[in-house]
């Protein structure tokens, strides 16, 4: 009872225009234009004319003034759906006894009538819920069996208006169903996409962690070592000297060791720290020469004087080239692949580049978590990175790291360089990534 209230009882004539179709639907969206802003309202234009339909027909069957006055009821009442829907049900039935008695001779719905009262049953099912469906089927059997057994006539209706409306009603909850739990199949794709890209970006975010716990505290570590061994490198130092190294040592110990408390749950409790130093672009050739063994075709150019850079940004490079190189392997296979070095005043620029895909073995499909991890690498570094699809099919990635300052190059003369190195097949020894992305020029 409590159903059946909430949803024939509840505001039943409540003002509930029918919305129009969405433009972005599997038929209308196929359409032009302009005969997609009209094609939107076709479902109401379809119940427009049904109405009036029903009143015609109504008018036809009939000779005397009162019995075409009663055909009106009908037609409202398919109108109604449009704004008032449990509003127009509750019309359509409350008008079967009117008509039955004064108009239509079958009992206790004519064919005028049965039509009516079938289209609002279907659209006020298709504009409401099954539950509120089966109360509808449920009421109108109720009232087709009282009339019978109130009146008897022969040819009775009940029987053809319960099998047709049901069949009706349960293809149009069918539809229902079907629309929502694609719609709900939609929302958790949604949810689950987000999700995951959320979960790709703490995990390299974790990564990048690790790796700048490695180098920070190797060079804490290095600075607390030297500002402890300083004060014997002097014969006789001045109390102050061995003061001021001894305060650089203990604010050198407590920095790690904050780093290590701070950046040290982000580990994983197998994880392992590396023996080795983080790689560099002094290791660049070592990458290229390791996707050698795999079949990718590569060609490095270093533009620019060369110097050495803070080891985060080296690093951050590294591995980025590193992360592009695999993401040709797995979806560019037969392509080869540029890499491209620029030193420049403000900082280093990247980009790595591959052609489209060739030969018989068929690209990787990955989910993107790869360039994910590129940007969020820029990012930290307060870089610029674009990634996308180049005209002749490939992909491009290109990143610029800004370095503030630094060491001086590695030339003595200072004069630009420009290095070629082409070297062959190569393998990734390279991170998980998806797709080998395009960006512009740094």
């Amino acid at each position: 009872m409590g159903g059946l209230r909430q949803a024939l009882f509840h505001d039943a004539f409540a003002y509930r225009p029918m919305a129009p179709l969405r433009e972005d639907g599997p038929v209308i969206r196929h359409l032009p234009r302009r005969m997609r802003d009209r094609a939107v309202w076709t479902p109401h234009a379809l119940v427009a004319l049904t109405a009036l339909a029903v009143f015609l027909a109504g008018m036809s069957r009939s000779n005397f003034p009162i019995t075409q006055l009663l055909t009106l009821l009908p037609a409202v009442a398919v109108a109604m759906t449009l704004i008032r829907p449990v509003g127009a049900f509750w019309v359509s039935l409350a008008m079967t006894p009117v008509t039955a008695f004064f108009g239509d001779h079958e009992w206790p719905w004519g064919p005028t009538t049965f039509f009516a009262h079938l289209v609002v049953l279907v659209v006020v099912a298709a504009r409401t819920r099954p539950r509120t469906a089966a109360w509808m089927w449920g009421l109108t059997m109720l009232l087709g069996t009282f009339m019978e057994n109130l009146v008897w006539r022969p040819g009775t209706t009940t029987v053809a208006m319960g099998v047709v409306s049901a069949f009706a009603l349960l293809v149009v909850a069918l539809v229902q169903t079907r629309r929502d739990a694609e719609r709900e199949v939609t929302v958790q794709r949604t949810v689950t996409a987000v999700e995951r890209d959320r979960r790709t970006l703490l995990e390299e975010r974790t990564t990048i962690a690790r790796e700048l716990h490695d180098v920070v505290a190797h060079h804490m570590s290095v600075v607390a070592i030297q500002a402890e061994a300083a004060p014997y490198r002097v014969e006789n130092p001045p109390p102050e000297l061995e003061q001021a190294f001894a305060t650089i040592r203990e604010n050198a110990v407590a920095a790690l060791t904050e780093l290590r408390r701070v950046l040290g749950v982000v580990r994983a409790e197998d994880y392992q720290a590396p023996d080795a130093p983080q790689p560099t672009l002094a290791q660049l050739d070592g990458l290229l020469a390791n996707v050698r063994e795999a079949g990718l075709e590569t060609e490095k150019t270093i533009t620019g004087a060369v110097r050495e850079l803070p080891q985060g940004v080296e690093l951050s490079a590294y591995r980025i080239i590193q992360e592009a190189l695999s993401n040709t392997l797995r979806h560019a296979p037969g392509a080869g692949a540029r890499v491209e070095i620029g030193y420049v005043l403000g900082g280093v620029g990247l980009r790595i580049v591959n052609g489209p895909p060739t030969g018989p073995v068929q690209p990787s499909q990955g989910a993107g978590h790869g360039i994910t991890g590129m940007r969020e690498r820029v990012a930290m570094l307060n870089g610029e990175m674009t990634a996308g699809a180049t005209g002749e099919g490939g992909y491009e990635i290109a990143a610029f790291i800004p370095v503030q300052g630094g060491p001086e190059p590695r030339e003595q003369d200072g004069t630009p360089t420009v290095v070629l190195d082409k070297t062959g097949p190569a393998s990734a020894g390279a991170a998980n990534g998806a797709a080998a992305g395009r960006a512009g020029t740094a």
